[in-house]
């Protein structure tokens, strides 16, 4: 019995995992695929880097903003429904942006060259303000659903490699319109927008149908109790008043996760860096062309993103006992490096090599930040502490997007920008450096919790 057991259990959760990755991934097809459109949009409508930084900026505090609230939800609502939804809004939202200026006729759109209005600038605008918050859909279920199914001193590495599917699906992306603007030209834009929303389509019956909440909807003890021996004591559904205090213990209350949230924060202001503005800066800076472009971000994605991921989660269990700050330390400060030289580099191979680098290592805190978040403020808080550190990290775009954006159009160009994304990465490894002796997860403490308010389950 116990060996069936174990087989089902390990069935459903590599199911969950890989069904997670298809999924998520697929929300990264109509969410990163503006970023390979920027050049075309602004080549064809004339909408400038400051407007498009604003886009992403709003975009991201509205998706930060998003995470926190979806975070709360999945702690108490289906995920699986919760994401699935996410994501088939966000295809929608996606057709409706890439059919925009045909609306011209019903709106002033367009002017007579062409180009795009204040109106068009706003109704993108406002379109990608929404993906913004139904993107924020996509990560709390995946991180709760994830500490419900896998074993916490198994999370690192497991979630490691769910993490992969930012990567995967932000790197296929980005090679995908690459091929589009090349083969069709700037003016097909708008099949930046059209062909992923239909491929993300795909994720929708994935999620709804593939995955469960808990494992106790397919017949398993709860993934605490898996190691159990003899027989397992039901788990009691916890009172609403219990859960409030958890919540506030190791979410709001809890200094380790703050320092996590900030140190999130600058790793964002470098992967936006890169993710955002890469295409950007790769053809305006360092004198690539559009498709070269493109397969060096879909490079950093697949192979820097993919790799940094497994492999940071790999040593966190291997070498650092489950601790994945230590990791991100290690990761912070290698991306920084990594960073420097790329600025300082001027031919073609060494550029590409750098960069790829400097994604290979932050992916790393990418990926175990929010691994962070579930480890410390445990599976009965994961999504509202993921939450936390998704809206610090978002409100990043504040320095990524709008204000990158307004150095790189002024007279300091991109050479501005790269200072101060290496300055990030300098702050963001002493921010983390502050929990290096911290315990690997908070079990122990919300244990106590839990038997000091007995009363209240």
């Amino acid at each position: 019995m116990e060996q069936d057991t174990s087989k089902k259990y390990t069935y459903w959760q590599w199911r969950t995992i890989v069904c997670l990755m298809i999924g998520y991934a697929l929300f990264y097809f109509v969410r990163k695929n503006l970023s390979m459109a920027i050049p075309a949009m602004e080549a064809q409508l004339g909408i400038s880097k400051v407007q498009l930084g604003i886009f992403m900026t709003l975009n991201g505090i509205i998706y930060g903003t998003s995470r926190f609230v979806n975070g709360y939800l999945v702690d108490r609502f289906s995920r699986r429904k919760i994401m699935s939804l996410g994501l088939l809004l966000s295809v929608i939202v996606n057709l409706v942006i890439a059919f925009s200026p045909q609306m011209n006729g019903v709106m002033h759109l367009l002017d007579t060259e062409g180009k795009a209005t204040l109106g068009l600038v706003y109704l993108i605008g406002g379109l990608w303000l929404v993906n913004g918050y139904l993107q924020g859909m996509g990560v709390p279920p995946c991180v709760s659903l994830l500490s419900h199914w896998i074993r916490p001193k198994e999370l690192p590495t497991k979630q490691a490699i769910w993490n992969t599917s930012h990567s995967i699906g932000a790197g296929l992306v980005v090679l995908l319109c690459g091929f589009l603007l090349k083969s069709f030209g700037y003016s097909a834009w708008n099949l930046c927008f059209i062909v992923p929303a239909a491929i993300a389509l795909i994720g929708v019956p994935v999620i709804f149908f593939g995955i469960k909440d808990d494992p106790v909807e397919v017949g398993l003890p709860p993934v605490e109790k898996m190691d159990a021996t003899g027989p397992v004591e039901e788990e009691k559904p916890m009172s609403k008043e219990l859960h409030a205090k958890i919540i506030r213990a190791m979410v709001f209350r809890n200094p380790v996760l703050w320092v996590i949230a900030l140190a999130n924060f600058c790793m964002n202001v470098i992967r936006g860096t890169i993710l955002d503005w890469g295409g950007t800066f790769l053809v305006q800076d360092k004198g690539f062309d559009i498709s070269t472009a493109g397969t060096v971000i879909g490079s950093c994605e697949l192979v820097g993103g993919i790799l940094g991921m497994i492999v940071s989660g790999w040593v966190t269990d291997r070498f650092f006992a489950h601790k994945a700050h230590r990791t991100c330390l290690v990761c912070m400060v290698l991306t920084t490096v990594s960073f420097a030289f790329f600025w300082g580099s001027t031919g073609l191979v060494s550029t590409i090599v750098f960069l790829i680098l400097s994604a290979f290592f932050i992916y790393g805190p990418q990926a175990l930040y929010g691994t962070c978040a579930s480890m410390q403020s445990t599976k009965y808080a994961a999504g509202t502490g993921n939450g936390i550190i998704g809206i610090l990290g978002y409100l990043s775009t504040f320095v990524s997007g709008i204000w990158f954006g307004h150095i790189a159009s002024s007279a300091f160009g991109w050479e501005r920008v790269y200072i101060f994304t290496i300055a990030f990465g300098v702050l963001g490894s002493l921010i983390i450096a502050l929990i290096w002796k911290q315990p690997a997860d908070g079990y122990e403490k919300v244990n106590r919790i839990i038997a000091e308010h007995s009363d209240l389950q």
